[in-house]
């Protein structure tokens, strides 16, 4: 049986996203204050331009909206 995670995340896509929330003491503050993903998007999305500094978009519908809403809840 393969491991089809990134990092243990769904895929590449959310892991660089948690990655930066958690990593980027500004999104980390920001996220602390939202009681799920999609709060944090629909709050801060003007803010943080539209991707991250890889790239990825932060409205991708490659996320996994559920895991960065329990990674945020657990900020």
């Amino acid at each position: 049986m393969t491991d089809s995670t990134y990092n243990g995340w769904t895929n590449y896509e959310t892991w660089n996203v948690a990655l930066y929330i958690q990593n980027e003491y500004s999104l980390y503050q920001l996220a602390r204050r939202c009681d799920s993903y999609l709060e944090f998007l629909n709050r801060y999305l003007p803010d943080l331009g539209s991707a991250t500094p890889d790239g990825v978009e932060w409205d991708s519908v490659e996320l996994d909206e559920t895991e960065l809403t329990e990674m945020i809840q657990d900020l």
